[in-house]
């Protein structure tokens, strides 16, 4: 059923290779294996799926290789259809409430911004920056966290108040970019951007 939605068996079994594989790159030949297709329709299914924007590729060791796009806009409902993995249904307002506490309960944190793919139609590659002295520790464990709750690595950086204090002062490209476009300040203990 899902082949005849989806327009081919070629094409779901892809989906269902590489959302249930964020992260992990695969070549062609290895694809074809792994699948059980012949190499044409998998080399052509690849292409469309390129053009779409749900994967990405890149060569190295003169191969290239191919992964899921977790920057996808519809990255998060199509691995909910071809992930084997159950996703918790997410209200918008209970999802974005628990990682923003997760965020702001940091210990030394004094200002974070949430930009990327946590807000609705920013363009900013970074999705979250957090400035102040943070345990490296405490990070990791609410990033960890925060990326299962979104089904999705994040991109994040973190910076020391007083380097965020300078870049902003000399309109470093970095942070102008962020600043220039769609985000949410989550915390700004010092009102620096206000």
């Amino acid at each position: 059923m899902i082949d005849a939605l989806f327009g081919s068996k070629t094409r779901v079994k892809l989906l269902h290779l590489f959302l249930n594989n964020p992260g992990k790159a695969f070549y062609v030949r290895e694809i074809t294996r792994l699948i059980d297709e012949q190499i044409n329709s998998v080399r052509r299914e690849l292409s469309n799926m390129l053009e779409v924007g749900i994967i990405t590729s890149d060569s190295s060791d003169n191969k290239l290789y191919y992964q899921v796009n977790q920057r996808y806009d519809f990255y998060v409902p199509f691995r909910a259809i071809f992930a084997d993995e159950t996703m918790a249904p997410q209200k918008e307002e209970k999802s974005s409430a628990g990682w923003h506490r997760l965020i702001t309960d940091l210990p030394g944190i004094r200002l974070a911004i949430a930009a990327g793919v946590l807000i609705k139609g920013s363009t900013s590659k970074v999705d979250l920056l957090l400035v102040g002295d943070i345990p490296v520790v405490k990070l990791r464990n609410a990033m960890k966290q925060i990326e299962k709750t979104e089904g999705r690595e994040l991109n994040y950086s973190v910076i020391t108040y007083d380097e965020f204090y300078y870049r902003l002062s000399v309109r470093d490209k970095f942070i102008t970019e962020i600043l220039s476009g769609k985000y949410t300040i989550l915390l700004d203990t010092d009102k620096v951007l206000k």
